[in-house]
Parts: C-alpha cells; sequence; structure tokens
C-alpha cells in the first residue's frame, strides 16, 4: 500500500530534507578557545605598527616603570571583569611587571569586547592602544595572559630563530593562505633572552593551529605528544624571559 503524504506532512519532510542538507553543508565550527586564529590580525592575535621593526629587542616597547595599566570596557559585565581583573593580578604577581587598573596615566591598554576575535599589540606604543578579547569566545584565562603577554612586548614561541630545531612544521596542513602565521624571525627581530625554547610557554601555538583538515600543523620533534599550547598559567622560563625584558635580573 502507498501511503500518499497530505499537504502538511509533505511540506515538513521538505523542511526537515532541506534543513538536514543546510546542517551538512556548514563548516565545522571553530572552537571558542581557538576564535584568535579568526581575528584577521598578523599571526592570528598581533597588531604591529608600522614603524615596529626589532621586536622583542626594542627597548621602545618596554613600559615605563615595568607598569601596564588597563582600563576594561563596559562591554563585558561584571563577571567578565572581575575573572579579568582576577587573572591578571594572579599571573603577573608572579613577574616583576605589574598590570593593574589604569588611574589617571597616559599609556595603557584600553580592553574591548566587541570587536571580532581575540588580539592585542605588541608592546607599548604611547597612549591609547588597544586589546580586544571578544566577549563570547576571548574571556578564558589563557587568552587573557597571552595577550597581554603581547601587550608586554612578546612575540609567539614558535616564530624563534632555532625554532626549526624544536618543533615540525607540517605545512601542507595548514590553511591556505595562513602560511605567513608559521614564519621565524632573524635574531635582529626576536630574542630568546638566553633561554631554551619553552614547549610549555602560554605563547605556543597549539598543534592544530590554522589547520584546513583537522590535523596537526606545529609538533614537537622526536616526541610529538609534548604538550603545546595548552596551558592557562605562564611558564617558569615565560616569567624569566618578562624579567629580563624589563632589566629585572642579569641575561
Amino acid at each position: 500500500m502507498i501511503r500518499r503524504l497530505t499537504f502538511p506532512s509533505a511540506m515538513f519532510a521538505i523542511v526537515l530534507l532541506v534543513s538536514s542538507a543546510l546542517v551538512q553543508a556548514l563548516p565545522t565550527p571553530l572552537s571558542d578557545h581557538d576564535l584568535w586564529q579568526r581575528s584577521g590580525k598578523f599571526e592570528g592575535d598581533m597588531v604591529l605598527a608600522p614603524w615596529q621593526k626589532n621586536g622583542v629587542i626594542d627597548v621602545k616597547l618596554r613600559w615605563t616603570n615595568r607598569h601596564i595599566p588597563y582600563e576594561l570596557s563596559d562591554e563585558f559585565d561584571q563577571q567578565q571583569k572581575a575573572q579579568i581583573n582576577e587573572v591578571l593580578e594572579r599571573e603577573f604577581a608572579k613577574t616583576c611587571v605589574t598590570v593593574k587598573p589604569r588611574v589617571n596615566e597616559a599609556d595603557y591598554v584600553y580592553v574591548t569586547g566587541g570587536d571580532s576575535g581575540c588580539w592585542s599589540h605588541v608592546g607599548r606604543l604611547g597612549g591609547l592602544q588597544g586589546l580586544n578579547l571578544q566577549v563570547r569566545g576571548c574571556v578564558w584565562n589563557h587568552t587573557i595572559v597571552h595577550e597581554f603577554l603581547h601587550a608586554a612586548g612578546f612575540y609567539h614561541q614558535q616564530s624563534s630563530t632555532d625554532r626549526d630545531n624544536f618543533v615540525d612544521i607540517f605545512w601542507e596542513n595548514i590553511e591556505p593562505g595562513k602560511e605567513y602565521n608559521f614564519d621565524k624571525y632573524n635574531a635582529d627581530f626576536v630574542t630568546s633572552f638566553n633561554e631554551t625554547y619553552d614547549y610549555g610557554s602560554i605563547m605556543h601555538y597549539a598543534k592544530t593551529a590554522f589547520s584546513a583538515n583537522g590535523k596537526p600543523t606545529v609538533l614537537p620533534k622526536g616526541d610529538s605528544t609534548i604538550p603545546i599550547g595548552v596551558t592557562n598559567v605562564m611558564s617558569e622560563i615565560d616569567i624569566r624571559k618578562l624579567a629580563k625584558m624589563y632589566d629585572c635580573v642579569e641575561m
């Protein structure tokens, strides 16, 4: 016996089929923790001024008196503001650099949440400078600390001059057009401050950063099981580098 669909039933079936096709056609959504990759900035989350040529070795990028004042936009709710304040206070208390809410300082970081993605300028520019933590997707402990270390003057760990001794880059897995995010820099642009390569750095890319197919784009040499890009806190080497950058200790 052939059962014929009534008009409402037929329309419902068509809607189901169309909806199913649309769902199958949609790309896999990016994790909230990876939104920085879609910020459209240099290496995903860095904003460079035209005059910035020497990266972390340029003393002009250092914050005066080892102090980074910041101000939070009202785009964040009270819970998010409390989280940002608490994370910054806790993590930078481990260092010689203070990161505190602004009083009336002329040079400061203005943290917004309304722009797309997670990004920061690198080092001190002078006056108000931006740092964005998209309200829906960037207010995570890792991202907060990561972006403020960019503001302090840090670049990404895997950009270091000697990175090819420590990680393999799988260019075939990188999203087309995003290969530049895996460039490495000469010693006159960035410095390790005489510290070893740091797999545990909060500034390291995760294994599938900018992946086109879900496969790894960067893996530790020799032992691909070593975790990278997953920590929520500064490593001991991150802390030492910050101390050397701001002349708190001898290199």
